[in-house]
C-alpha cells in the first residue's frame, strides 16, 4: 500500500490546499493529513476546528484520513507506516525552502518526498493571507473550501 502524508498546520485549510490533496489522492492508496502541533506557535483555530474543516471537506473519500502529530515529521511517517511525504509548491522560494527539508528527510530516513505545483489559479493563496483577510473582515470564503466557517 502506498501511504503518504501530506504535513501543515492547515489554519486554516485553504483551496491551494484542497487542490494538493484532491490530486494527490490519485497517487497514493491512502492520503494522511497530519497537522503538525508546535508548541511555540500560536494558531487563529484550534486543533479541533482544523480537523474538523478537513474532515468535513473530504467526507467522501474514505482514502484520506486526518490526524495530528508533534515532533519531526518523519517520525510520524514512521509511525503511521507512510513512505512518502507530499508537499505542495506555489512558487520558487516554497521550492527552495521545501527542497532542503526533503533533502534532509531523505538523509535521515528513506521516506521520499513528492512535490506537486499548485493549481496556477491558486498558487497565490496562503493560509497567512486568508487569516489577514479574517482578521480584517474581509470575504475570507473565496479562498478556502465551503467547510471552513466560524
Amino acid at each position: 500500500m502506498k501511504r503518504a502524508i501530506f504535513p501543515g498546520s492547515f489554519d486554516p485549510i485553504t483551496l491551494g490546499h484542497y487542490d494538493i490533496i484532491q490530486r494527490g489522492i490519485g497517487l497514493f492508496d491512502e492520503l494522511i493529513i497530519a497537522i503538525g502541533e508546535n508548541a511555540d506557535k500560536s494558531y487563529m483555530f484550534s486543533l479541533e476546528d482544523r480537523m474538523r474543516f478537513i474532515r468535513e471537506a473530504f467526507a467522501e473519500e474514505p482514502r484520506i484520513k486526518v490526524a495530528s502529530y508533534q515532533g519531526l515529521t518523519i517520525d510520524f511517517c514512521k509511525e503511521v507506516g507512510a513512505g512518502f511525504i507530499l508537499r505542495g509548491l506555489r512558487n520558487p522560494g516554497d521550492f527552495e525552502f521545501e527542497k532542503a527539508i526533503a533533502h534532509t528527510n531523505r538523509k535521515l530516513s528513506e521516506i521520499e518526498t513528492v512535490f506537486l505545483l499548485t493549481g496556477s489559479g491558486k498558487s497565490y493563496i496562503s493560509s497567512s493571507i486568508v487569516r489577514d483577510v479574517i482578521r480584517h473582515g474581509g470575504d475570507y470564503t473565496l479562498l478556502v473550501p465551503d467547510t471552513v466557517r466560524f
